[in-house]
């Protein structure tokens, strides 16, 4: 069977089938491909849902090996991408019960006392800061159902697949989650003037 190649298109399902055929046949190059072109997504979502870099990437480690473990047990009608996004969810929760972590507002990075000014553009690392502190404020399933909806933008069907619930459940824990969210960041800005 033909190697592929990383250009292929992402939601190409052929593409899936084939790759996991490959990578099920031992083929430790393919699987490599099949991480390298995932590896990004994975671990962006894992630090939007743990707000930890050490974390998410111990996650995306689990993730790649699960995907590695399972490939013959993987659906092969279905893409790829609603599965990553699932188990990337189910490994942060394991994670987070197993290590018991508990993300306060106090760890995280304060900016620095010589904040800009509000009317200056806020540097790529202050914008990030700010988007963890406010993520830390939300429930566990408010956090994941805005990133993956506001952040990854999957559809609300998507994020239900991925949380295992209901649309409308999806719908409620989006709307609290930015109802939290615009409150925090009001306080953060009447601070700021």
């Amino acid at each position: 069977m033909p190697a592929l190649s990383m250009s292929m298109p992402i939601t190409e399902p052929t593409g899936w089938r084939r790759w996991l055929a490959q990578a099920e046949a031992g083929d430790a190059a393919t699987f490599e491909q099949m991480v390298e072109v995932h590896a990004a997504l994975v671990l962006r979502t894992a630090q939007r849902l743990l707000l930890s870099e050490a974390d998410a990437q111990d996650a995306a480690q689990e993730v790649f090996l699960k995907l590695h473990r399972f490939a013959s047990k993987f659906d092969r009608t279905r893409d790829l991408r609603p599965w990553l996004y699932r188990m990337t969810v189910n490994v942060c929760h394991d994670l987070r019960r197993k290590r018991k972590l508990n993300v306060a507002l106090d760890d995280a990075a304060e900016p620095a006392a010589s904040e800009p000014t509000p009317e200056e553009r806020w540097s790529a690392e202050e914008q990030r800061q700010v988007l963890f502190q406010a993520l830390a404020m939300l429930s566990d399933r408010e956090r994941e159902a805005i990133v993956l909806r506001d952040l990854e933008g999957l559809t609300t069907a998507e994020v239900g697949e991925a949380m295992g619930t209901t649309e409308a459940t999806i719908r409620s824990q989006i709307a609290m989650g930015r109802a939290k969210l615009k409150e925090y960041l009001a306080v953060r800005m009447r601070r700021r003037v």
